[in-house]
């Protein structure tokens, strides 16, 4: 069984009604190469809306031809849910970082037919991937896939935080013309300087975007960049990311999740920030300390906090985040544009042929294999 858990349908019903005919045929690549595209149908028409339920990453011809069971849900947190109902008989999950399905050390247990965890998009954390690794479940993900599309949704909550258009788009929702309300927090982001924690794929093409803004751009990750690339894009190295972030006007964060970045950006940090400084937040929620952000916007030393992801996912009503002043939240869409969902249906169509035909998944792609982080988890990824 290939079990599949996708976010719900629009309310609306599906499918949507599209507002363009069709989207350009962007690939993406891996380790400068060329992404492997799928061999066949895809499933789906490239444009459409195949990240929920009832688009299953366009993936029923291609599962059920090979003779096996696709089951497709959004049921996945409740007690008793589908998912957690089918996962023993399952082979194969898919998941997808927007509406996570959390395999934990306890599932992972009961999930004794389990071979391949597959991420529709970037971010395997809502795997235990040391559990993976001792339960010899390979783990992979898309890597590269919609890092374009992340990277977009980072500059534009960059500028819509410095120029305060969130609140000047709901005064000229209310029908008034408050222009002093509007300004008396906007400001250009020409000559701020700018913090990139990370700069794998999704943060160089942060920085590579924000070059024409005449921002003072600088950066800190694991392994500093060549120095070409520093040189091309007129950058800063800080080794301590820490450090890095006390001095910015603009930080963001885009890195994985795994035990030593889990609240890099504590109470601690947060107080030395300068004051007015803007965070965003595109990677994983658990990178900052949830209280220690909503206080530092409350209490106006943060300018303002921009974010796409949550913890847990879907979020709680009562999350803070949800109405804490000054934010600019979206509940984890970054990554899960039409365009990109056809980017990630067709890498997670092309991991499934290579598992299914018996021919090694790209190397890009994988996260966990033969009991240990392989590929792109090697690099990317620390096991508790």
């Amino acid at each position: 069984m290939v079990l599949c858990v996708l976010y719900p349908d629009p309310q609306a019903g599906y499918p949507p009604s599209y507002p363009r005919d069709g989207i350009p045929d962007v690939w993406w690549d891996l380790g400068g190469r060329p992404a492997p595209r799928p061999t066949g149908d895809l499933g789906f028409t490239p444009g459409e809306l195949v990240g929920c339920v009832s688009g299953e990453l366009g993936l029923r011809s291609y599962v059920e031809g090979l003779g096996h069971t696709l089951v497709v849900t959004s049921d996945k947190d409740r007690d008793g849910s589908e998912f957690e109902r089918l996962l023993p008989e399952a082979e194969v999950v898919i998941s997808q970082p927007f509406w996570p399905a959390y395999l934990t050390a306890e599932r992972l247990d009961a999930a004794a037919n389990l071979k391949l965890a597959l991420t529709a998009g970037i971010g395997s954390d809502h795997v235990d991937l040391s559990a993976a690794a001792q339960a010899g479940v390979t783990v992979a993900e898309v890597t590269g896939s919609n890092s374009t599309s992340v990277a977009e949704h980072v500059v534009m909550m960059i500028l819509a935080q410095v120029r305060n258009y969130l609140p000047s788009h709901q005064i000229s929702t209310a029908g008034v013309w408050n222009i002093a309300d509007c300004v008396e927090r906007g400001y250009d982001v020409a000559g701020m300087s700018y913090g990139a924690i990370g700069a794998g794929r999704i943060g160089r093409a942060v920085l590579r975007r924000l070059q024409g803004f005449d921002l003072d751009l600088h950066y800190s990750q694991r392994h500093r960049l060549p120095a070409e690339v520093e040189g091309d894009l007129g950058l800063t190295y800080h080794e301590d990311p820490r450090a890095m972030a006390t001095r910015m006007d603009i930080v963001s964060l885009q890195l994985p999740l795994y035990p030593s970045t889990r609240s890099l950006l504590d109470a601690s940090v947060l107080a030395g920030m300068k004051r007015g400084a803007y965070l965003i937040n595109c990677g994983r929620a658990e990178l900052v300390d949830q209280d220690a952000v909503t206080a530092a916007v409350r209490e106006g030393h943060l300018g303002g906090y921009a974010g796409d992801v949550w913890f847990p996912e879907p979020a709680p009503m009562e999350h803070p985040w949800r109405t804490m002043r000054f934010n600019g939240m979206t509940p984890h869409i970054a990554g899960t544009s039409l365009s990109a969902q056809a980017r990630y249906a067709a890498g997670t169509l092309e991991i499934l042929q290579c598992y299914f035909e018996g021919r090694p998944i790209d190397p890009e792609y994988l996260i966990v294999e033969g009991g240990g982080l392989a590929g792109t988890g090697a690099k990317a990824y620390e096991l508790d």
